[in-house]
């Protein structure tokens, strides 16, 4: 998974690199990588979204991504910062579309897609 490959080599080569990610899941249970993600290197910042189901007392996004969300979370397109956008395919374009809408210059925008192959 990118996201733990990102997190990790950001750790081990000592990088001070502010990250905020923004992870989306149907619910809490669907959160890969919870234990990492619920105590964050310092300078990593994690927001949760939680699409279908959220625990009694959520506080959090309750919503699939959209243009709104990500203009309250991402960092202002000014500051030039590098995004990594991962998902399946309609999620990745509709983000990276966003994103270029807030602004961010498209070649500062790294995608990646997985979903299935076609294959049975």
């Amino acid at each position: 998974m990118p996201l733990r490959a990102i997190l990790r080599h950001r750790l081990r080569s000592s990088s001070d690199a502010p990250v905020r990610l923004l992870y989306s899941s149907r619910s809490v249970d669907d959160v890969i990588y919870s234990a990492e993600l619920d105590e964050p290197a310092a300078g990593v910042e994690v927001v949760h979204t939680l699409t279908r189901m959220q625990p009694d007392g959520w506080t959090g996004y309750a919503r699939r991504v959209d243009a709104a969300m990500l203009a309250d979370v991402a960092w202002p397109s000014g500051e030039q910062p590098l995004a990594f956008v991962c998902g399946p395919t309609s999620f990745v374009e509709t983000v990276a579309d966003a994103l270029v809408g807030l602004g961010y210059p498209p070649v500062r925008v790294k995608t990646e897609r997985f979903g299935p192959t076609g294959k049975t």
